[in-house]
């Protein structure tokens, strides 16, 4: 399920409410091509049980990198069924690639450690994900 939340700035961002393997999580939906280059960039807090899910219109193996990001994530990548394939931690300004590994159509980031903390790895499932995606 898709709402409206609005930011700061006023403008209207698009959430989902996903569940991770049993765990409500509030997700910031970015798939337009600007949206997904911005990402949690420039941010300095990110609240508990929130997060931002990148979505892409196909399936590929894809790198996420930490420049100018304050806040240290976790990242989980999803197949196009929303299979977990990959959950890595990244570093705050770390200019080094964090790759899928696998093909993936989404990327959810979380706080670092947030995954662990809710025994999420490669093979759980993530339900309530948008499948309608702005093509690039």
């Amino acid at each position: 399920m898709i709402v409206l939340m609005t930011a700061a700035c006023g403008a209207a961002i698009d959430s989902a409410r996903l569940d991770v393997a049993g765990t409500p999580v509030v997700a910031e939906v970015v798939d337009t091509p600007e949206e997904r280059a911005q990402g949690l960039m420039n941010r300095d807090s990110l609240g508990a049980d929130k997060g931002m899910l990148f979505v892409y219109p196909e399936s590929a193996v894809r790198e996420f990198w930490m420049k100018d990001t304050r806040i240290p994530l976790a990242i989980a990548f999803l197949d196009e069924s929303g299979v977990v394939v990959r959950v890595a931690e990244m570093a705050p300004f770390d200019e080094t690639r964090t790759s899928s590994l696998y093909p993936a159509r989404y990327a959810l980031e979380m706080n670092t450690g947030w995954f662990a903390r809710h025994a999420i790895a490669k093979g759980a499932v993530v339900t309530g994900l948008p499948s309608n995606v702005d093509k690039e």
